[in-house]
């Protein structure tokens, strides 16, 4: 008797394993096929990745053991032109997992590997209303009709020595480069490509790097002095605190506290006169910063001040709202006004150098040069800070009145 309940318990606690195992690998699955879904960006739509049919199915094909070998599957793969590939595998399955900064980087470099025209369709949701603002130029090596199994070093070291021959820069062959190595690395991963990658083959001249500008408190003055909302804004806050930019025009005043006692946002607790850098915004594109780059960051004296101001003003200080937005209340770009009014500003002050990176390494230096003192040197700068942040940031388009019920 003793055996047999054995025996029968024995039988129970396997069956139960099985099927354990079993809903353990339905669930694993249903998650991995949930998890891909919400992590593809909006812009990799479904039908750009169900158009894959024929050469998915020859490579299930080929794995099921069915009349097509192995070699025949790599040789199919092997065959596919770069630009098909890049479209197909490279961009839904490498450059869509990246952050908006990283697709942002592949899509402009892509565009000296593949027509502009090719770069501008892969990357649209919907390719036939795709926005092409560049020109394939004339007589340049574009790779998109190569098979990938013809690409060699040679024809990468000759497409780069083509950007260093037309005036670009070494920066921008490396970055040439090191695009097509990461395609070609994506191909050998995914089987479309046998050997070791030719890119790694290229060699391309040192970089000399010039020395990087900085501001002193003279020209921080004079550039002050021209400067006007948004832009004197975000250079303030340069200037200030170790933000960068786009955190800077992410930020938001629920993240602000500017109180002599600490607060919570949710379940963030933020200590008193710090800001809480939690979003950022780039490229038009509002979102979380990266883990390792949450933190705080404390208010100076002079930023407390003129942020209290900005507080006081009528319109656009709700918990949600932007501490620096525009005059509608949406997230400023800075790129567009590096390029409408910082460029222009510098040009006029002999300054075509002045950027907003410019303003981050002068604040490093200023810290550097003078510590705690640094707020008192500033002291003769900050009020022309102050008059315009304050009396700019309050006018808002009669257009935006009328839409929002905005009175003056």
């Amino acid at each position: 008797m003793e055996t047999q309940s054995g025996n029968a318990r024995s039988n129970l606690l396997q069956q139960r394993d099985s099927r354990d195992r079993y809903l353990s690998r339905t669930s694993a699955d249903e998650d991995l096929t949930r998890n891909a879904s919400q992590s593809r960006p909006p812009w990799v739509t479904d039908a750009s990745l169900t158009s894959l049919p024929i050469l998915e199915a020859q490579l299930t094909f080929g794995m099921s053991g069915a009349s097509c070998s192995d070699q025949e599957v790599q040789a199919e793969f092997s065959s596919m032109r770069l630009a098909e590939f890049v479209q197909r595998k490279f961009i839904p399955e490498y450059v869509a997992i990246r952050r908006s900064a990283g697709r942002a980087h592949y899509q402009a470099i892509l565009k000296y590997v593949l027509p502009p025209e090719q770069v501008a369709c892969a990357f649209a949701e919907n390719p036939e209303k795709a926005n092409v603002k560049l020109k394939a130029i004339q007589g340049w090596p574009y790779m998109d009709s190569l098979r990938l199994c013809d690409i060699n070093g040679e024809i990468i070291q000759h497409l780069t020595s083509t950007a260093l021959n037309a005036g670009y820069s070494i920066q921008t062959a490396t970055h040439i480069r090191n695009v097509i190595r990461s395609i070609l690395s994506h191909a050998i991963r995914a089987g479309c490509y046998t050997g070791n990658n030719p890119a790694t083959l290229v060699t391309l001249p040192a970089m000399v790097r010039k020395k990087p500008h900085i501001l002193t408190l003279a020209q921080l003055k004079k550039v002050m002095q021209v400067m006007r909302y948004p832009e004197k804004g975000i250079a303030l806050f340069a200037i200030l605190t170790e933000m960068n930019v786009s955190e800077i025009c992410g930020l938001q005043w629920e993240y602000v506290n500017l109180s002599n006692t600490g607060s919570f946002v949710g379940e963030d607790w933020i200590p008193p006169r710090t800001i809480a850098v939690r979003n950022q915004s780039y490229r038009g594109e509002f979102g979380f910063v990266m883990g390792c780059r949450k933190r705080f960051v404390p208010v100076p004296e002079p930023l407390c001040s003129i942020l209290r101001d900005l507080k006081s003003r009528k319109h656009f200080t709700r918990p949600q709202d932007f501490v620096l937005g525009s005059r509608s209340g949406t997230p400023i770009h800075p790129e567009n006004i590096a390029a409408r009014r910082l460029k222009s500003i510098g040009k006029a002050l002999e300054m075509p150098w002045l950027s907003w990176c410019v303003f981050h390494r002068t604040h490093i230096n200023l810290k550097s040069e003078f510590g705690r003192d640094l707020h008192k040197e500033l002291e003769d700068v900050l009020p022309l800070f102050q008059e315009s942040v304050i009396r700019q940031s309050q006018r808002i388009p009669s257009r935006v009145q009328s839409r929002y019920g905005i009175d003056q």
